[in-house]
């Protein structure tokens, strides 16, 4: 169902804006469960609740998740948001 709901999504509302579209794939995290789009630049998109959105991890601690949960290290400015 995970992997359905992140196609639907897809195809109704496109990809996040600020996410490749070269060479898109499904992927799985088996460790964590969580079923992700990932593309050739390694960037990966899933769902946040009802939405497709970017992923995102911090080169400088390592931290992960959705934009809004990335306002440490300044993350948000540096990505143009």
């Amino acid at each position: 169902a995970m992997a359905m709901d992140l196609l639907v999504k897809w195809v109704e509302r496109g990809l996040p804006d600020d996410f490749e579209r070269d060479e898109v794939t499904i992927m799985m995290n088996f460790n964590s469960g969580n079923v992700f789009l990932t593309n050739s630049e390694f960037q990966t998109a899933m769902m946040n609740g009802n939405k497709l959105e970017s992923f995102y991890n911090c080169p400088i601690c390592g931290h992960e998740g959705f934009i809004e949960e990335m306002e440490h290290h300044d993350f948000k400015h540096k990505k143009g948001r």
